[in-house]
C-alpha cells in the first residue's frame, strides 16, 4: 500500500497513530467519507461520498460528468478521509474517534466486468436486504462510472476531542 518511492510526512502525534489493521477495519465499516480533489481555479474540492473498501482499494460510483470527474481527469491525486462512529465514555462530554486519511490516485474503471463487480460491492453495502441489485445495475450501469482509488499512503489517528 505505501509506495516506497513517495515521501509523506510522518504523523506528528505518533502516539495517537492507529495501526494499519485498525485503519482497514474503519474503511470497511464507515458509511461515508470525504473525497478531496484538486478543483477548478486551484481551489480544493471536497465532497461527502459513499464508497466501498475492497481488495485494498477504495471504490466510488459517480455520474458520467461533473466537477469531481473533471477534476480527477485533470489531476488524479486525491485524498480520502473517513471517521469511525466514535464513542463517548459515561460522564465525559468529549468524543473519542479514529480518523483515517488515504492519499492516492483515482482512475475511471474502463473494464465493464470490473465496473459491474464493484457496483455490486457498493450495492451490497448500501442497499437494503432483498433489494434487486441486478435489476438496478442493468437499468443504471450505463449511466454510471466506477472510480478506483489506489492508496499510496494511509494513516489513522485516534482522537480525544478534549
Amino acid at each position: 500500500m505505501d509506495n516506497p518511492n513517495l515521501t509523506f510526512r510522518p504523523m506528528r502525534r505518533f502516539k495517537q497513530q492507529a495501526t494499519a489493521e485498525e485503519c482497514r477495519a474503519i474503511l470497511q465499516s464507515a458509511q461515508r467519507g470525504f473525497l478531496a480533489v484538486h478543483g477548478e481555479g486551484g481551489y480544493p474540492y471536497a465532497l461527502p461520498i459513499n464508497f466501498a473498501y475492497h481488495e485494498d482499494k477504495v471504490w466510488f460510483h459517480c455520474a458520467m460528468e461533473g466537477h469531481k470527474l473533471d477534476a480527477i481527469r485533470t489531476h488524479d491525486k486525491v485524498c480520502f478521509t473517513v471517521l469511525n462512529e466514535g464513542f463517548r465514555n459515561e460522564g465525559e462530554w468529549w468524543n473519542n474517534f479514529t480518523s483515517v486519511i488515504c492519499f492516492g490516485r483515482l482512475r475511471v474503471v474502463d473494464d465493464d466486468q470490473l465496473k459491474d463487480k464493484m457496483l455490486r460491492v457498493i450495492g451490497n453495502k448500501y442497499f437494503p436486504e432483498g433489494y434487486d441489485i441486478e435489476h438496478d445495475i442493468e437499468k443504471n450501469a450505463p449511466r454510471a462510472l466506477i472510480l478506483e482509488m489506489s492508496i499510496e499512503h494511509m494513516t489513522g489517528k485516534k482522537v480525544r476531542e478534549k
